[in-house]
């Protein structure tokens, strides 16, 4: 009984019927979160004593570039647990977290380049933090299309797993790249020990982007862990009345 609600995790059928109840809620509310966040910081936030208004693209960018380096760990967690657990859920998170990361970390880099045109004069530099950022984009798609390569599904789920945990080594050298070579990159501006280097009246809009963007990474990962569940698990028998309730409401 104790481990009930770790096997409950496990199941697809269990997730896609729980979270169905959680969208009607937190859907809404990941939306808000989101437009508010931008709003405060992109059209209230003061303007930057050096930068001027084009800082502003940090309340895009590093949201983004923190759920693009925490989602790894969530996907290489979700892979570690389908192989040690032999569960059908968490590769189905692992493969949805590619595709969420990946949309993350290119955002990460495109809003990077536009931000490092008015501060460096050039929108790619070969900066350490930039190399293994364009790295963990190359992970990222390598998961998804190993994912779609190999025949049998069992075999692409072990594969993707082992190459995400494998991966993970390049995290915290993204963390770290400012710190151990040279870097155009300022060190973080927001730090759990000491003073962070930004405004308050720049940092409270950013800490609410930040949340909003893990409410809306947690949104776009349900959304695609349930398309994932309904394609892997489309001849059971669950999966065959759901389809037909819906097609009937929708006729009616």
């Amino acid at each position: 009984m104790a481990w009930q609600w770790f096997h409950k995790l496990g199941s697809p059928r269990w997730f896609y019927e729980k979270t169905s109840r959680w969208l009607t809620w937190f859907a809404p509310l990941s939306v808000a979160l989101l437009l508010v966040g931008l709003t405060w910081g992109l059209a209230f936030a003061p303007v930057d004593a050096k930068q001027g208004n084009s800082y502003r693209i940090i309340y895009i960018h590093m949201p983004a570039a923190v759920l693009s380096l925490a989602g790894y760990y969530l996907m290489a967690i979700a892979g570690g647990i389908g192989l040690i657990w032999k569960m059908k859920l968490p590769f189905m998170v692992m493969q949805s977290a590619a595709y969420v990361g990946a949309a993350l970390t290119a955002l990460t880099l495109i809003t990077g380049s536009l931000w490092g045109y008015p501060t460096w004069g050039t929108f790619w530099e070969w900066d350490a933090r930039n190399i293994f950022m364009l790295i963990l984009l190359f992970l990222y798609l390598s998961i998804i299309m190993l994912g779609r390569v190999y025949p049998v599904r069992e075999a692409a789920d072990k594969a993707c797993a082992i190459l995400a945990l494998v991966g993970t080594v390049n995290v915290p050298i993204i963390y770290k790249s400012v710190d151990w070579w040279y870097s155009l990159h300022q060190p973080a501006s927001i730090k759990l020990t000491g003073s962070s280097s930004i405004h308050p009246s720049m940092l409270y809009p950013l800490l609410l982007c930040i949340v909003a963007y893990y409410c809306f990474y947690t949104l776009s990962l349900i959304l695609y862990t349930r398309q994932e569940i309904l394609a892997r698990e489309a001849r059971t028998k669950w999966v065959s009345e759901l389809v037909n309730t819906q097609s009937s409401h929708t006729k009616d």
